[in-house]
């Protein structure tokens, strides 16, 4: 997605070959228009996968995932990093490990939102290793769901997260897939 990537290029930043700063347009402050046509974008990608549900995990997924369900006109389920008191029924729990945190979390999704037979379309912010996608699909798994596609803004591609999810069989699109980066460059595959 060619406005995305020009995006990343003017106003991202590549910290290292592993940390790119994007937080003046999608996870500290959210432009909402281009956010939506990365929803419009992820809608147009997935329109022939017969997607009864956007499920996300909080919190930068909310953005694009929430204008993915608005163009797909589906609902939008959020998982929850983070154990609530009043969260404690029908729910499915499972420790990720978070590459941005450098931490494990315990992902937790609410089964009343989620029902077996859904074929459901994740939608996260960036993608490196995989594990919060990997984590996502297994809990979305457990509570019956098919999932028929992951849809990422931003890829490290040469991090192993899309090459893992394809090799176990899941749909990956990503819109700016980063081939390569480094302090002060970014390129696209």
């Amino acid at each position: 997605m060619e406005l995305l990537k020009q995006r990343i290029l003017k106003e991202g930043r590549a910290l290292s070959e592993h940390v790119l700063l994007v937080d003046s347009f999608l996870n500290h402050q959210v432009d909402v228009k281009l956010m939506k046509a990365c929803g419009e974008e992820f809608a147009h990608r997935f329109a022939d996968a017969g997607i009864t549900r956007v499920v996300t995990i909080e919190s930068s997924g909310i953005a694009p995932a929430a204008m993915t369900a608005l163009a797909m006109d589906l609902p939008m389920v959020i998982m929850k990093k983070s154990v609530s008191s009043i969260l404690s029924d029908g729910i499915i729990q499972k420790e990720v490990f978070s590459f941005t945190k450098n931490a494990p979390y315990l992902l937790t999704l609410k089964t009343d939102f989620v029902k077996p037979g859904d074929r459901v379309l994740l939608i996260d912010d960036f993608m490196a290793n995989g594990e919060a996608a990997f984590g996502g699909i297994a809990l979305l798994e457990q509570a019956g769901a098919e999932v028929v596609g992951v849809g990422t803004v931003i890829a490290k591609a040469f991090q192993p997260g899309m090459d893992k999810l394809r090799a176990a069989g899941y749909r990956v699109e990503a819109l700016a897939p980063v081939s390569r980066m480094g302090e002060g460059f970014i390129e696209f595959q």
